[in-house]
């Protein structure tokens, strides 16, 4: 009877110390894929602080990002605003802008654009974020449906208010806006058309480099969500410096609720209207409120005889 209980306790504690080693054995291979998932996903996203642009993987301490991608951000920060400089300069510089040269520029930044999202989503995508991530999914169509249109509408309408505002006040107190506006807005059907073409391709491209892209990359390297808004709405604004300190301001505060949208929504649908409203309304009312009209009621008055 002694015996056989002493070989049942030998045989028990075989028992325990196999079951003791399988699960040491199993913590550590998932140490190991835990690890080796740190390691493959490196050079991949992994944002800790939006609700729909986590990883599935969870954090690592690697976040690193690869040269290519701070290539866009050098891009994004410097060398297109300074491009932007340069050419408001060159158009400055005319002493008159007709349709053929509006053409060009609205034709060449459409085309510009669409190569930079080009470039973006290829490496981008080469890095392993997905659409997600990038606000390329919609997660609640009509709550996302009814928040673009209904914003659209409420952002359209203080656009127009506020050009209405601008255009009441006197063209020489309104500075360097007042030429830019001269320069850059249309001037007649034909335009117009084209205008409103570049304004739907800002919408998308532009919220795809600052609120999709910048934004998720961001988030990936650890900032928080107050940090992410606010950095990619200075690029956003850094963008449109052609426009004088003012426009840096008025585009940075645009960006950030832009920018709050993305988080709020998971989905860069309504930035996109949102954007895009903006800038229809300053083709269609820009020209109306802000282009001076000097030059017809001089015509007019040549054309009354004198007596």
């Amino acid at each position: 009877m002694v015996a056989s209980r002493g070989r049942w306790g030998r045989t028990h504690a075989k028992k325990r110390h196999k079951s003791r080693r399988r699960v040491k054995e199993k913590s550590a291979r998932s140490s190991l894929h835990r690890l080796l998932k740190c390691r493959i996903t490196r050079n991949s996203p992994a944002p800790r602080d939006f609700p729909h642009l986590r990883n599935l993987y969870g954090k690592c301490s690697h976040s690193r990002m690869p040269w290519d991608i701070w290539l866009i951000f050098f891009v994004l920060g410097l060398i297109l605003p300074w491009r932007g400089r340069v050419r408001m300069k060159r158009l400055l510089g005319m002493p008159q802008v007709g349709t053929i040269e509006r053409l060009a520029l609205y034709a060449s930044t459409i085309a510009f654009q669409w190569f930079a999202v080009a470039v973006v989503a290829w490496r981008s995508w080469a890095h392993g974020f997905t659409a997600s991530q990038l606000g390329l999914t919609i997660h609640d169509r009509a709550r996302i449906l009814v928040a673009s249109i209904v914003g659209a509408a409420t952002i359209a309408a203080l656009q127009w208010l506020n050009l209405r505002r601008v255009g009441n006040i006197p063209a020489e107190a309104r500075g360097s806006l007042q030429a830019i506006a001269e320069r850059i807005l249309p001037q007649s059907t034909m335009e117009l058309l084209a205008y409103l073409a570049l304004a739907i391709t800002a919408g998308l491209c532009e919220e795809f480099l600052y609120r999709g892209f910048a934004m998720a990359v961001l988030a990936h390297i650890g900032l928080q969500v107050w940090a992410v808004v606010l950095l990619s709405s200075v690029l956003f604004g850094l963008a449109h410096s052609y426009q004088g300190r003012g426009g840096i301001v008025m585009t940075l505060l645009i960006g950030l609720i832009l920018g709050t949208s993305r988080i709020a929504y998971g989905s860069l649908v309504p930035a996109i209207f949102w954007h895009s409203a903006v800038d229809v309304i300053a083709g269609i009312a820009g020209p109306r409120y802000l282009t001076p009209k000097r030059e017809g009621v001089q015509e007019k008055e040549n054309l009354v005889p004198r007596s």
